[in-house]
């Protein structure tokens, strides 16, 4: 499914304009980035987390150079879906 999949699903369901569901969706996203950017959790009760993860510094080796290097410490987005989401999903796929 993409984002063009879904606003077309969003219009149909509530009746709502096409372009100002467009809209909606990428506020929503942009909103989410941000959070994720300023190192905020995002919340959606039933749906799942939007959340940071840290990664730690860690060695890594360059194959081509055969020397090792040091990977520093990050945050990557990541996640976390709720647990009723993953029941339904669990049932609904066989």
């Amino acid at each position: 499914m993409t984002k063009a999949d879904i606003v077309n699903e969003i219009s149909e369901q509530t009746g709502i304009e096409k372009l100002q569901v467009q809209h909606t969706v990428e506020a929503f996203m942009v909103s989410v980035k941000s959070a994720l950017a300023k190192g905020d959790n995002v919340y959606l009760r039933g749906f799942g987390s939007f959340i940071v993860k840290k990664r730690a510094q860690k060695t890594g080796r360059l194959i081509s150079k055969n020397t090792t290097i040091v990977i520093p410490a990050h945050s990557v987005p990541a996640f976390k879906p709720a647990k009723t989401f993953i029941g339904k999903v669990k049932k609904s796929v066989k």
